[in-house]
């Protein structure tokens, strides 16, 4: 659909689902977040056909950028665009998605604009398809050169607004709901396939899920509506239903196995949490728990660790 569709017919068949759709960030956040980014391609490629044949209807499979990139050439003595590729040629029907630090890319200084450029034309060559373009601070600036350099090169712009604070609590008024629309008006405005909410610290209550999830649903009902967040707390699972019941499309979540803590939280658990309701995901959560084991034996955790 993507291919033939373009971003703009891809962003309308999300929204005209009837459900809730999954990101599933085992391939990136999940390593990145719990095991330092160390899991090798040899892995995740042990992994990958699993994925390709039993998560078929995945929104997207998140699997590179963030550090990714810095690491596989760092410490793994990998190259990272080998990587993209060699995922690419396993699973061939689920878009890809990477996480792209605005006018960072996937460094950690501000790169000239023709950098930003050229490496999203390239990454999209390579088998990538959906960029979260987010900036750490909301730096609005930051963002539009990457939006518009993954817009050039053809792929989804997702562009991901950094939540903090607490929507539901009246006297935290810094980061208030008006905050959040105001910036999500903009990147609407700028012209974003998909708006993302990335809870990067998993502060994201569910009460407050709520209330800024059916804010922004109500205030662009056309737009994809993507939620990112790390259970941290403890709190994910319940906050990423809470998102789907309030008009979310999409949900990132991990792999049982490798889901908690300061991952994503569990796919397993949103997915049957989910079966049977207006906002199911149409996966079985068997099909999770298979995957799940697959981790287990088929990689080498322990040997990653100490890389």
């Amino acid at each position: 659909m993507l291919r033939n569709d373009g971003p703009e017919g891809f962003a309308k068949a999300v929204r005209n689902n009837p459900g809730c759709m999954i990101t599933d960030t085992t391939f990136r956040d999940a390593h990145q977040s719990l095991l330092a980014t160390r899991v090798r391609t040899y892995d995740l490629a042990k992994i990958a056909p699993y994925v390709s044949h039993g998560l078929f209807n995945l929104f997207s499979m998140e699997n590179w950028g963030g550090a990714t990139f810095d690491v596989s050439m760092r410490f793994l003595h990998e190259c990272p665009w080998e990587r993209l590729e060699t995922l690419r040629k396993l699973v061939p029907n689920i878009p890809f998605q990477m996480l792209l630090r605005g006018a960072n890319a996937v460094g950690y200084s501000s790169y000239p604009d023709n950098v930003v450029y050229k490496f999203c034309d390239l990454a999209v060559k390579c088998g990538m398809d959906v960029f979260r373009v987010f900036d750490s601070l909301n730096y609005l600036p930051n963002m539009y050169v990457g939006m518009d350099a993954v817009g050039k090169a053809g792929g989804v712009i997702e562009a991901a607004i950094s939540y903090t604070g607490d929507v539901s609590d009246p006297t935290r008024t810094k980061y208030d709901l008006k905050y959040y629309v105001d910036i999500a008006e903009k990147l609407v405005k700028a012209g974003t396939h998909i708006l993302g909410i990335k809870d990067m610290a998993g502060v994201l209550k569910p009460e407050a899920a709520k209330l800024l999830v059916g804010t922004l649903r109500e205030k662009f009902p056309d737009v994809p509506i993507h939620i990112h967040t790390h259970d941290t707390a403890g709190a994910g699972v319940a906050s990423m239903i809470a998102c789907a019941q309030a008009g979310a499309d999409v949900v990132d979540a991990a792999v049982d196995s490798m889901s908690g803590m300061t991952s994503q939280p569990s796919m397993g658990a949103i997915v049957a949490s989910l079966e049977n309701t207006p906002y199911s995901t149409g996966s079985s959560a068997v099909h999770f728990t298979r995957l799940s084991f697959r981790f287990r034996p088929n990689s080498d955790w322990p040997f990653a660790k100490k890389l």
